[in-house]
C-alpha cells in the first residue's frame, strides 16, 4: 500500500509579506484556484487512492483540516508537532502510524510539479526501488548553478533508481557551476518513497538517540478531535533532517531522477520563474499600473500599486505591509523577518485577517483604547464561551444571523442590530443559520490583546 505523507509544518518566512507565521505559504493559492497544500494532496490522489498522512503544526491544524475538507480529500490521520524538528521525526511519526508494511510517499506540502504524468511514472519507478527495500529520494536535473539547493550525486542514466554516491550541501557558486558542467549532480528535491518499515529500522541504526523518543512519544499520544497529539518525549528528539539522520548514512539511498518540471517555490524570484509572464518578463496581479517596467513581479492584494521605470523588482503589497526587493537578492527576504521579529513587531506572525476554525477576524483600525474588527463566522460554528478583563465590546450586525449569549440570557440579532457586552460578562456568539456571518465589534478599554481572552467552554479544545 501506499500512502502519501504530506509534511505541512514549514513557515515560508522567504515569501513574506504574503505568508506569515500563522499563514505560511502552503496555505495560500498561487498558481491556481488551490492552495499549495491542496494542489500536492490533489496530485498524490492521482497516484494512490490511500488516505494521507498529514503532519504539521499545532497552530495550522484547523487550516489543514479546512482545505482538505475543500477538495473533498478525507486523510488518515493528522498528526500534530507540539514543536518543529525538522523532516527525519516527522516522517518517523508518520511511519509509526502508517499499518504494517506500508510504503510511504513523502512529499513537502509547499512545491509546484505541473507535469503530473511525469510524477506519477517517476513515482512508479521509485516504488519499486523502495519495496526491496530501497530508501529513494528524486533528484531534480539542474538548468542552472544554484547555490540555494543541497545537491545529490548520482551517475549512470535512464529513468530507473541509481545508488546514491555521496549528499552535498549548499555549494558557493564556482561549484555550483562545476556541479552543473560535470551532469553527475541534481537537484535534492526533499520527496521520498520509503517503506516505512525499512525507515524505522534506519532510525534505529543510524539514529538511536531519535528513534527511542520518538517511539515513546508515538506510544504515548493521545487523539484530540480529528488530530492525534504525540507525547511530549517528541520535544526530546534531535531536530535533524532526513537527509543528516538517516540518507547520508545508509547504504540503502536510492535516487530516481525526475524528469517532471519542479520547484520549491522557495522565493518571490522563484514564483516570478514559475508565474505566466508578459512580453515585458512581468507578471502582475490585482489592482497594478505598470509603465516602462520589465522583469518584474508585482503583487496588489488591497490597493493599487503602479511601477514606473523600474527593472527587476520584487513588490508584493498586502493589507498591513508593502516588500519591495531586487528579484537578485530575495533570498534576503527572511532576514527581514528576523529583524521583524527581534524588534517585537507582529507582521511576520499573522496577517491584518487572522483565520481561526470558526471563520476569521480582521483588525480594521485601532486608537489609544479602541479597536475595530470585521468578525466573520462560518455557518453551524460558534466562538469559545468566555469574558475579558480589560475590555467591553459593541457588535453589530451587517450580514446574516447572530445567536448571542450574554451572562445567562440569549437571543437573536438580525441585519443592521446591534448588542453591548459589558467587561467582564461571560458572552459566545454563534452563527444558527446556512449564510455566513459578518458583524463589525469595536473594543474599548485599556488593554486590548488578544491574551485577555478567559475561555470557559471551547468546541475546539483551545
Amino acid at each position: 500500500m501506499l500512502i502519501p505523507v504530506v509534511l505541512a509544518g514549514g513557515s515560508g518566512s522567504r515569501l513574506w509579506p504574503l505568508s506569515r507565521a500563522l499563514y505560511p505559504k502552503q496555505f495560500h493559492a498561487l498558481f491556481s484556484e488551490h492552495s499549495l497544500l491542496q494542489e500536492t494532496l490533489l496530485r498524490a490522489a492521482k497516484v494512490t487512492a490511500a488516505a494521507p498522512i498529514i503532519v504539521c503544526n499545532d497552530e495550522h491544524r484547523f487550516l489543514v483540516a479546512e482545505q482538505c475538507r475543500a477538495i473533498g480529500v478525507e486523510w488518515g490521520e493528522i498528526i500534530l508537532e507540539p514543536e518543529g524538528r525538522n523532516t527525519a521525526p516527522a516522517i518517523g511519526l508518520a511511519a509509526l502510524a502508517a499499518p504494517e508494511g506500508a510504503t510511504l510517499l513523502v512529499l513537502p506540502s509547499d512545491h509546484l510539479i505541473q507535469d503530473e504524468a511525469g510524477f506519477a511514472a517517476a513515482v512508479e519507478h521509485a516504488v519499486t526501488a523502495a519495496e526491496q527495500g530501497g530508501l529513494v529520494t528524486f533528484g531534480v536535473q539542474p538548468d542552472r548553478p544554484e547555490t540555494g539547493y543541497g545537491y545529490i550525486r548520482a551517475s549512470g542514466d535512464g529513468t530507473a533508481a541509481r545508488p546514491v554516491q555521496a549528499f552535498v550541501e549548499k555549494p558557493d557558486e564556482p561549484t555550483a557551476e562545476s556541479y552543473l558542467a560535470s551532469g553527475e549532480y541534481f537537484w535534492n528535491s526533499g520527496m521520498f518513497v520509503l517503506g516505512a518499515g525499512s525507515y524505522l529500522k534506519a532510525l534505529d541504526r543510524h539514529a538511536p538517540s531519535m528513534s527511542e523518543p520518538l517511539r515513546a512519544s508515538h506510544a504515548n499520544g493521545s487523539v484530540d478531535l480529528d488530530f492525534f497529539r504525540p507525547g511530549r518525549q517528541f520535544l526530546d528528539c534531535p531536530a535533524d533532517s532526513i537527509d543528516y539522520a538517516v540518507m547520508e548514512k545508509t547504504a540503502d539511498a536510492w535516487m530516481v531522477p525526475a524528469s517532471f518540471d519542479w520547484s520549491d517555490v522557495g522565493s518571490w524570484s522563484a514564483i516570478l520563474d514559475a508565474s505566466e509572464q508578459d512580453a515585458s518578463g512581468n507578471h502582475q496581479s490585482g489592482d497594478v499600473v505598470s509603465v516602462d517596467t520589465e522583469n518584474s513581479y508585482v503583487q496588489a492584494n488591497h490597493r493599487l500599486v503602479g511601477t514606473l521605470g523600474v527593472r527587476n523588482l520584487i513588490v508584493v503589497e498586502t493589507a498591513d505591509a508593502v516588500l519591495v526587493a531586487d528579484r537578485n537578492e530575495v533570498q534576503g527576504v527572511k532576514t527581514l523577518v528576523d529583524r521583524l521579529k527581534a524588534s517585537g513587531r507582529e507582521e511576520h506572525l499573522t496577517h491584518r485577517e487572522v483565520f481561526r476554525p470558526w471563520g476569521s477576524y480582521e483588525s480594521v483600525e485601532q486608537g489609544d483604547r479602541y479597536q475595530v474588527k470585521r468578525i466573520r463566522v462560518k455557518p453551524g460554528e460558534r466562538l469559545s464561551l468566555q469574558m475579558h478583563h480589560h475590555r467591553a465590546e459593541h457588535w453589530i450586525v451587517v450580514r446574516g444571523t447572530a445567536e448571542v449569549t450574554r451572562g445567562e440570557e440569549t437571543f437573536m440579532l438580525a441585519e443592521n442590530e446591534s448588542t453591548y457586552i459589558p467587561l467582564g460578562t461571560t458572552h459566545r456568539l454563534a452563527n444558527p443559520g446556512r449564510l455566513p456571518l459578518e458583524l463589525i465589534e469595536v473594543q474599548v478599554g485599556a488593554y486590548l490583546g488578544e491574551d485577555d481572552i478567559v475561555r470557559f467552554e471551547d468546541v475546539y479544545g483551545r
